[in-house]
């Protein structure tokens, strides 16, 4: 079996053609989702990039992995360093390993391992084509100088795996002026409109409408983005910078597809795309970020295509995790996962068996880089319960009907206790399921709310910028908040 697994950083599913975005933003992803089957509601179980790319690639929730954050206390990823015991398959494996034990040449085309420090990646790449001089923010034309003649040599011999990782969408956006005003002169989504976007200007937290870049100097740009979104004028400027990435990005995907046609194997490889996490784009009243436990920063694309081995055209309302992608491959190549995954194949989906299929009633995912938080989603609710706000103004608890409020504007938490007890008691029993697994060393997110989630943004430091900004209430505010939440440590 031939497999090209691509990941794209920040891709929310919803500025994607195949997933009824209004812009053509991705033709040539679009067409493979055409070939093949598209889950609308695929979430990672960790967020952000560490956490999503540690559950994504070694198949366990973070809970189990210990990977809840991007570095410090809660970001070691749980290795058991017994080569005995990993001879004998009594480890959990990557699943490039896993591919790796089985016979097939495993590629990865990715710099994530030196942008994050994260050498546990690594484990299982017979190769590993990484960009140290940029770590993450290689452009797609960057990437495709190693990805296109790779695959090119790769793409006619028996039973591979790679994986390209894709950087564009990430902000800041960075690629070529003319892809940033390729919409220029298009009309923008129609959310956040503007009373969405008034609500949000006394947010001060970073990458907030009126704090769009957080730190003390603006970075260099190929075109002005707007400081701030105070109107829909600034939104347009912003969201063009965004969907631009993702043609960008898109369009170099594409130069793998026409190798793959130009060398007669397109029907032959097994195409996965997704991402490690999606994108804020004024949820929450964040814009250009991946900050949460909620939808934006969860939600991602999944398609899969496989011609003639799975459905074609078709689409899937399934809730599902990234997670499921290592056993689903494994599933479809005819190789046994391994003990200690938690996700779960969905070769019965993809081949049209769904009554061999057991559904899903709920999903559990947490974050813990910039606030700490677990939410639950069922098909209609999401509720979320904030152990650590950070910076931002999140609540301890919360609860939207996303039928009738996608855009997550109303918290009705407080009118709907019943909806709140019973997605408390999902959370719970999950939480009791992971932590009672004989062997798990604990939840990581206790040690990330022990010592804070100060990262990128130090909060003694943003303070002190958010008052030299003129934003004295906005630290004020931040304060206060952070002194009456219960049980902080100082």
């Amino acid at each position: 079996m031939k497999i090209l697994l691509i990941d794209i950083d920040s891709q929310r599913p919803d500025n994607l053609g195949c997933y009824g975005y209004h812009r053509d933003t991705s033709p040539n992803i679009d067409r493979v989702a055409a070939r093949g089957v598209r889950f609308d509601r695929a979430y990672v179980s960790n967020s952000p990039c560490v956490p999503g790319r540690a559950s994504l690639f070694g198949g366990q929730f973070g809970v189990h992995n210990g990977v809840a954050t991007h570095w410090g206390p809660g970001s070691e990823y749980r290795i058991d360093g017994d080569i005995w015991k990993e001879r004998r398959g009594e480890t959990v494996p990557f699943m490039a390993k896993q591919f790796f034990r089985n016979g097939y040449l495993t590629v990865s085309v990715s710099s994530f391992a030196d942008r994050h420090a994260a050498f546990w990646f690594t484990s299982g790449w017979h190769e590993s084509h990484s960009y140290t001089e940029k770590s993450g923010n290689e452009t797609a034309d960057e990437v495709n100088a190693e990805a296109l003649p790779t695959l090119r040599r790769i793409c006619k011999q028996d039973d591979w795996l790679m994986h390209v990782n894709y950087w564009d969408p990430h902000r800041n956006y960075r690629v070529p002026e003319e892809w940033l005003r390729k919409f220029d002169g298009e009309p923008p989504p129609e959310w956040p409109d503007q009373k969405a976007i008034d609500s949000h200007q006394s947010e001060a937290g970073p990458f907030t409408a009126d704090q769009m870049f957080p730190f003390p100097r603006k970075p260099e740009l190929p075109i002005e983005f707007p400081d701030h979104i105070r109107n829909r004028d600034d939104f347009t400027r912003w969201i063009n910078g965004y969907d631009g990435s993702i043609a960008f990005a898109d369009y170099h995907f594409g130069q793998l597809l026409d190798v793959l046609e130009e060398e007669g194997v397109r029907d032959d490889v097994c195409i996965v795309i997704t991402a490690d996490h999606g994108e804020h784009q004024g949820e929450q009243g964040v814009y250009g970020d991946h900050v949460s436990g909620y939808e934006a920063t969860h939600h991602v694309p999944l398609i899969i295509s496989w011609p003639g081995h799975i459905r074609e055209g078709a689409s899937s309302d399934e809730l599902v995790y990234s997670l499921d992608i290592a056993p689903t491959l494994c599933d479809l190549a005819g190789i046994d996962s391994p003990k200690g995954w938690d996700g779960r194949s969905l070769g019965p989906v993809l081949r049209g068996e769904e009554e061999g299929y057991a559904s899903r009633d709920h999903l559990v995912w947490e974050h813990a880089l910039y606030c700490c938080q677990r939410s639950v989603r069922t098909k209609r609710w999401l509720f979320t319960r904030t152990y650590h706000p950070g910076l931002f103004d999140f609540p301890p608890v919360s609860l939207f009907d996303m039928e009738a409020d996608p855009h997550q504007t109303a918290n009705i938490a407080a009118d709907n206790p019943e909806v709140v007890a019973d997605m408390d008691h999902r959370m719970g029993e999950w939480l009791h399921e992971q932590l009672g697994r004989p062997g798990n060393e604990g939840d990581p997110m206790l040690e990330v709310i022990r010592t804070g989630p100060w990262k990128y943004v130090l909060k003694d430091r943003w303070l002190e910028l958010l008052r030299e900004r003129g934003r004295g209430d906005g630290a004020d505010a931040i304060e206060a908040r952070l002194k009456a939440w219960p049980n902080l440590p100082e």
